[in-house]
């Protein structure tokens, strides 16, 4: 059984999916839930501190996702988190805009004030590059800096489908898959490839160095 702060959380998307942010109300949002507007200002202080909380679990949501798509085998794990940041973007406008700072019409946004956020269990919403940051650390942890270059391409792959977003379905994900990975084999191609020419570089001198080679 749902707590009454998941409950409330809950009836506020709810509500949001019903109206712009801006024409939800505190009492309807009790309403939805089943509890007293007392128990929902307990739970969030201010209506800034239910937001808060809401992009919070967006947040959260998000990271639980990218851990999961992380258990996949080692050589598909950067283009699986790239199909999850995808399809997690399409589904929740929270997450979209989470991930890039654009905040469509409508939407909560964070109150980053000092002690704004209300009783938000004291953390605070990621800005972009802080949630970025730590997609990174985690994709990073789990090819254990093995594969770096992969992860970067494919994240970074992944967000501009986010920001020029394109009609979703199986089709249109499986080829942006195939283009995730094709982008990462190449990647750690180029990558051996320059290692090879350091090495050769780092070989010694040529025959002709410092002049001409003798016979």
């Amino acid at each position: 059984m749902p707590t009454a702060r998941q409950a409330l959380l809950d009836a506020a998307l709810r509500a949001l999916a019903d109206g712009p942010w801006r024409a939800v109300r505190m009492v309807d949002v009790a309403a939805l839930a089943g509890v007293s507007r007392q128990t929902l200002y307990n739970e969030f202080g201010t209506k800034g501190g239910l937001a808060g909380a809401l992009l919070g679990r967006a947040a959260d949501g998000y990271l639980a996702g990218v851990d999961r798509a992380l258990t996949a085998p080692a050589p598909d794990r950067p283009a699986a988190v790239a199909l999850w940041t995808i399809r997690a973007a399409r589904q929740d406008a929270l997450v979209k805009a989470l991930l890039t700072g654009h905040w469509a019409e409508g939407l909560p946004r964070p109150d980053r004030l000092p002690g704004s956020r209300g009783r938000t269990g004291g953390k605070p919403v990621p800005a972009p590059d802080e949630l970025l940051a730590l997609v990174r650390e985690r994709m990073t942890a789990a090819s254990q800096g093995a594969a770096a270059g992969r992860c970067e391409i494919a994240l970074r792959l992944a967000l501009s489908c986010v920001i020029v977003p394109v009609p979703g379905d199986d089709a249109t994900d499986s080829r942006a898959l195939r283009l995730v990975r094709e982008a990462s084999r190449e990647a750690s191609r180029a990558v051996a490839r320059e290692a090879v020419h350091e090495g050769a570089g780092l070989s010694g001198p040529s025959r002709t160095a410092g002049g001409r080679s003798r016979r």
